[in-house]
């Protein structure tokens, strides 16, 4: 069996056997006592003057060869929304850019691609690092089935993060928005409410069941998303609402609820609950994110506050958190973010404001010493 997937394998007589895909379609085969003596053994045969690195490739045509693996995804085993993204890096991206020139696999030809989207200034650096993320997915798993050996693809670049301030509503608007819900006489507008005060994310908000809140312990247990995403097997519907797990193994989460929230949702009238097991339906299906985001702008529109991207809810919940004192690994957990670091790198800028009011605090502690030394220096004087 290979080992790491670098087409190294242990032979019964106890050696270890490498081999190395040459441009004719042959291979190259190395023999050694261990598998790290083959592995150097691979190293300088493909630095060598006869297989060079732009050499190594595959025979059969790029275009082909992540068609294959996108196909390869399709079969259930990912998050359609996960497909989704997928689904548009290879055919918006990868494959009109090998159609359009040397359709082969090579390292000279990954390194033209990751310039081609780097120096794309139509799309966002987050945007960028997700395509080229995706990119070296396919690659690794193409190069690994193929047997070859591309030492390109373990120092593919991602463009640098941009540490741009993270937009949140202030508190006033907060306060204008929060004020709208309250009279909109609409019940599912508690549930915007509820990201103001929880930061879920609007998919969680509209997976929610009534089964997922605990109203006497005060509770939530995020155990789903809804998504509406592309319906690439039809041609009739051209997308479909699907319900997910959680975006990542973290975002399965338990959340305390503030009390008067609880209030709110005890509020939501008995025949809704007849009707439908999500708590913000009226139908027995999830409500739409669509649909959730269109009454969104109403409430914001009745606020008077300028419009601005759902997701901003989430930010707005972190920044207050973090103003209120909250500690950076119990919002981690919260937000369901795999780490710590995740929420550090987004809110920054928030985290800056928090260690300036920090050496205020020892700035002040500073006058209040020397103040006190003064007074001490004047009574010994006297």
């Amino acid at each position: 069996m290979s080992r790491r997937g670098e087409n190294i394998y242990k032979r019964k007589d106890g050696r270890w056997e490498g081999r190395i895909l040459k441009p004719d379609g042959k291979y190259i085969y190395l023999y050694g006592k261990s598998y790290r003596e083959v592995r150097e053994k691979k190293k300088k045969a493909i630095n060598h003057e006869n297989i060079s690195k732009d050499l190594i490739t595959v025979k059969m045509k790029a275009t082909t060869l992540f068609q294959g693996w996108l196909e390869k995804q399709s079969n259930g085993q990912i998050r359609s929304s996960t497909y989704d993204s997928y689904y548009c890096c290879i055919w918006k991206y990868v494959i009109p850019f090998f159609r359009s020139g040397e359709d082969k696999v090579s390292e000279s030809r990954v390194k033209e691609f990751i310039l081609t989207i780097a120096f794309n200034k139509q799309l966002s650096p987050a945007y960028q690092r997700k395509l080229i993320s995706i990119f070296k997915t396919a690659l690794t798993s193409i190069t690994k089935e193929a047997g070859i050996l591309m030492p390109i693809i373990n120092n593919l670049q991602l463009p640098k993060r941009v540490n741009a301030l993270t937009e949140v509503f202030t508190a006033k608007e907060q306060i204008q928005i929060e004020q709208a819900i309250l009279v909109s006489n609409d019940f599912r507008a508690y549930g915007i409410l509820l990201c103001f005060y929880t930061g879920i994310r609007l998919g969680e908000l509209c997976a929610l069941r009534w089964e997922n809140i605990d109203l006497d312990s005060g509770v939530m247990t995020i155990t789903a998303t809804v998504a509406r995403v592309k319906n690439h097997g039809s041609q009739d519907k051209k997308t479909m609402m699907v319900i997910g797990t959680p975006k990542s193994r973290n975002s399965g989460r338990k959340i305390p609820i503030p009390t008067f929230m609880i209030s709110l949702i005890k509020k939501i009238p008995s025949e809704n609950r007849m009707k439908s097991n999500y708590i913000f339906s009226s139908l027995d299906k999830p409500i739409e994110p669509r649909t959730m985001q269109r009454l969104y702008k109403k409430i914001l529109k009745r606020a008077n506050v300028n419009e601005q991207k759902f997701h901003i809810i989430r930010h707005t919940f972190a920044t207050r958190a973090l103003e209120l004192g909250i500690d950076i690994k119990t919002l981690s957990e919260i937000l369901g973010h795999s780490s710590v670091v995740i929420t550090l790198n987004i809110y920054a800028h928030s985290m800056l404001e928090h260690k300036k009011i920090a050496i205020d605090k020892m700035n002040s502690m500073y006058l209040s010493h020397k103040t006190d030394t003064v007074c001490s220096v004047e009574k010994t004087v006297v």
